[in-house]
């Protein structure tokens, strides 16, 4: 792993998406970061406070460390500045953020989706244009190839993401054996046989918290990647070739049903926050967590650390490859077009995405890194887990984006609110198809 395997990311998105490419490193030290400063020029000597809503609320994770270091130097070097957070789980940020866009309100910087989600946003002129702060201190040469292609419109960048990630099946190794599960699934099949296994020891099965809606819909959409035989289903929707009655979509609901009615999730999991459900698994108390790459520091910084490995999601009906994935480029961190103190915003942020890498690199969290890091993971001491999931990346050969990365708003929340109810009740597949083509058809 000496040469840094994140770099793999883009090569995956290249092949799924034809939108990233192979990457060199840009960069001579082990983070590709340009250098300590931020842009220069952005020290005006005023006094500024500087609101930065992100989605790292959790006092525990690395992710959270990262932020309070990095803002805690910041404003060492720069005593006129306050860096206030205002720290949300991602569907409280999202709802919130909303209402702000709505009264034109938006913080100076925020955090958005890339791509479907947030173009809204971009066409409404709330966001500032971010090239003129990417090209000093050669940030920009720090992001993967292609990137940056989810975050741009009309040639402008406008949001910088704080990861390029897959989905994986994190599994806790000692409750697999509790189950009498001497090895991974990897079929359908085999893994609702693993299900039921766990749930007749009380086990749960499956961690997932669906009160914040995005997790059943990402776990779904491998589902979906794998009955459909490979990923463009959603591309196939929008460009009128397929339409959500097609048997691959009918499918996709059947079997995520299959799962629910096995008992594999919590009971009440749509009362559970994304946070809480993510506990359950760190705290032992779940077997599998469905999830993107980018909780292994987390998963590493809890209870379970060494007690878990990974897998890719299994095939469907003998459809699908192992490796073909559901692809996350990460949120995205946005400027407010209306901000009070743009230039010192802005340099603030350079500084940030500048030293960024190198402490999610130093604090173990680098796995799923949107930017160049070129390093020795295993000397640095990341975990068996985490080399096993860079593996995994320098094995992707495709995949999909998240349904509402790619169709629009309304669009995406009726699929949002219709996955939900799955977990609620038992509904017709064909009904539910119905349901998301009235969406897509009421939203052309």
């Amino acid at each position: 792993m000496k040469r840094a395997a994140l770099l793999l990311t883009a090569g995956a998105l290249a092949a799924g998406l034809a939108a990233c490419g192979s990457n060199e490193p840009s960069g001579g030290d082990n983070t590709g970061a340009a250098n300590n400063g931020g842009a220069s020029g952005g020290d005006s000597g005023k006094k500024v406070t500087i609101t930065f809503q992100n989605i790292y609320p959790d006092a525990t994770s690395p992710a959270n460390k990262m932020l309070k270091e990095l803002v805690a130097e910041y404003e060492k070097d720069h005593p006129n500045v306050k860096i206030e957070l205002d720290s949300l789980n991602t569907d409280q940020q999202k709802l919130k953020l909303k209402t702000q866009a709505a009264s034109k309100e938006v913080p100076d910087i925020t955090i958005v989706n890339p791509a479907a989600q947030m173009q809204p946003f971009v066409d409404a002129g709330l966001l500032a244009p971010l090239n003129d702060m990417l090209d000093k201190n050669g940030l920009k040469d720090t992001f993967q190839k292609g990137l940056l292609d989810y975050y741009t419109f009309d040639n402008n960048v406008y949001a910088l993401p704080d990861g390029n990630n897959i989905e994986v099946v994190y599994y806790n190794k000692d409750l697999f054996a509790q189950a009498g599960i001497t090895d991974i699934p990897k079929t359908f099949d085999e893994l609702l046989a693993d299900v039921k296994a766990l749930k007749a020891k009380g086990i749960t099965p499956i961690a997932i918290g669906e009160k914040d809606t995005w997790t059943g819909s990402f776990l779904f959409m491998n589902i979906l990647l794998r009955t459909n035989g490979g990923p463009g289903f959603l591309n196939d929707v929008l460009a009128g070739k397929k339409d959500f009655n097609d048997p691959a979509f009918t499918a996709a609901i059947d079997a995520f049903q299959e799962l629910v009615q096995a008992g594999a999730f919590p009971e009440g999991a749509t009362s559970i926050d994304a946070n809480a459900g993510g506990n359950i698994f760190k705290t032992g108390k779940a077997a599998m967590f469905i999830i993107g790459s980018w909780e292994t520091g987390n998963i590493d910084a809890s209870s379970v650390a060494g007690k878990v490995g990974a897998f890719p999601f299994p095939t469907v009906g003998g459809k699908g490859s192992l490796n073909e994935y559901m692809l996350a480029p990460g949120s995205g961190f946005a400027v407010s077009a209306n901000s009070d103190h743009l230039e010192e915003t802005k340099d603030f942020l350079n500084f940030f995405m500048t030293n960024y890498p190198k402490k999610q690199f130093e604090l173990k969290n680098a796995v799923g890194s949107g930017q160049i890091i070129e390093g020795d993971f295993k000397a640095a001491g990341y975990s068996d887990l985490a080399i096993d999931i860079l593996n995994m990346f320098s094995q992707v050969t495709g995949g999909d984006l998240a349904f509402d990365n790619t169709m629009k708003p309304a669009v995406a929340q009726a699929h949002l609110s219709s996955i939900q109810n799955l977990f609620v009740q038992k509904v017709e597949a064909a009904q539910a198809a119905k349901e998301h083509q009235d969406a897509f058809e009421a939203n052309k």
